[in-house]
């Protein structure tokens, strides 16, 4: 289908990719310029701007979905793009009802801004950046563990203070918002106190015994307890902040570390992503590809690490690259030896195994079957160079002997050249006489 094919190229075009980026940063600017007591025109502009901005993203989703169809799905960023458009829609449509009973339509727009974290996948020197994020994200079921023991200490404890300082004077760091009168405020207060913010004046509350009225036995009083309130609080803060809360350092650091150790010894979707990108610029037909004479080309334009910068011959001999019919080089067989060098540089030598048919693609459905490799191909110019070498040096041995035998033979004949200009010409046998000719 001619259309779906020159949208497909039109969204795969990494102009077009930087085109929707400039409408992300334009967008940003935008909602940067709210500001308190604007007027009337002013908003009306913005939100006319805010409109446009939507109709931009909504075109980009339309056009991906028609030249991806369902495989537009398959990505979670394209997932992402279309949870956002759908909600921004809804957010212009229905903006007084989700005014009213959900949450501001700004918030909405705010959403779209998250989207800027797909320049990362064109920025070269954000491959920091973007292991950091992958070992954040390869950190949340980690996170969600310990967010989980966290919540448990804080119940427990909530309890506790609730038993014990439910009726502590409002004063220092206790007054109607946080303190330990409810479970819910309890659970507040504690949440404040686990970031190692504001427990001084919560201790300074429910420790002091002064200036209060003391328990009686029609009433409990609103007294701290000096002794309660240090064994409370000191061992609260050594099992929330100093090991829960460092955990979750922990965990993302263990995590950025073998991130980190996965992109310098392995490859990651990112590599195989810029693979393919490179290949479209030789193969802009996608036949898969491409003529054996533009492989060394192929190999010098790859990035870092899949690259073999020229002089790159002997390194695809070596490579030993099969060859299709016709002199043509086949994409996933040269990603296949790609990967297996790369492996091989890192000191981990890999045959066909499971890890590496999930990285590169099946071979069944190839157009043209092989019929050499590189390396075959290097010993076969080999031994036609010894072939040809031979050959030349026996017909110039041939050709030597030739012009010898013709020289002897003038040679004799001016020997036996007779006085009356007459040869005579001897013969070997006994039984045959000799006979002249007149030159």
């Amino acid at each position: 289908f001619k259309p779906q094919a020159v949208i497909f190229d039109l969204i795969t075009n990494t102009k077009f990719d930087m085109a929707i980026m400039v409408f992300i940063m334009l967008n940003m600017i935008v909602m940067g310029l709210d500001h308190y007591r604007q007027t009337e025109m002013f908003e009306l502009i913005v939100e006319r701007l805010n409109i446009f901005f939507i109709a931009v993203f909504t075109a980009e989703c339309v056009l991906k979905i028609f030249a991806l169809r369902w495989h537009y799905f398959k990505e979670p960023w394209n997932i992402f793009d279309f949870v956002v458009v759908t909600l921004s829609i809804l957010g212009v449509g229905l903006k007084d009802l989700i005014a009213a009973y959900f949450v501001s339509p700004t918030l909405l727009r705010v959403v779209r801004v998250v989207k800027v974290g797909r320049v990362l996948r064109l920025v070269k020197g954000a491959r920091g950046i973007r292991t950091l994020l992958f070992a954040l994200a390869m950190s949340l079921p980690a996170l969600f563990n310990i967010c989980l023991l966290l919540f448990l200490v804080m119940f427990i404890y909530a309890i506790f203070g609730m038993a014990f300082f439910m009726n502590v004077k409002h004063r220092y760091g206790i007054d109607e918002n946080f303190n330990f009168e409810t479970f819910g405020q309890s659970m507040i207060i504690l949440f404040q106190m686990s970031t190692s913010a504001g427990w001084d004046g919560v201790l300074a509350a429910i420790m002091d015994e002064s200036d209060c009225d003391p328990s009686i036995d029609t009433s409990e009083g609103n007294c701290g307890s000096r002794s309660i309130a240090v064994a409370y609080l000191i061992s609260y803060l050594i099992i929330s902040f100093l090991i829960i809360i460092n955990m979750y350092i922990a965990v993302i650091l263990e995590n950025y570390s073998q991130a980190q150790e996965e992109v310098e010894e392995g490859l990651t979707d990112d590599d195989y992503d810029m693979y393919y990108e490179i290949w479209q610029k030789f193969d802009p037909e996608g036949s898969q590809y491409i003529p054996y004479e533009k492989l060394s080309d192929f190999m010098d334009t790859l990035e870092f690490p899949l690259r073999q910068p020229k002089p790159n011959k002997y390194k695809i001999i070596c490579m030993d690259i099969p060859i299709c019919e016709g002199e043509q080089m086949y994409c996933v067989d040269i990603l296949d030896a790609l990967t297996k060098e790369f492996f091989a540089t890192k000191g981990h030598v890999i045959e066909e195994s499971a890890e590496l048919a999930e990285a590169v693609p099946s071979k069944d459905n190839r157009k043209f079957q092989p019929i050499s490799s590189t390396l075959w191909r290097q010993r076969e110019e080999y031994c036609a160079r010894v072939i040809q070498q031979a050959l030349r040096h026996f017909k110039e041995r041939k050709l030597l002997y030739t012009d010898k035998t013709q020289t002897a033979l003038g040679v004799a004949a001016n020997n036996f050249v007779t006085s009356d200009h007459k040869i005579v010409v001897y013969s070997r046998s006994s039984s045959e006489s000799s006979s002249t000719t007149d030159v």
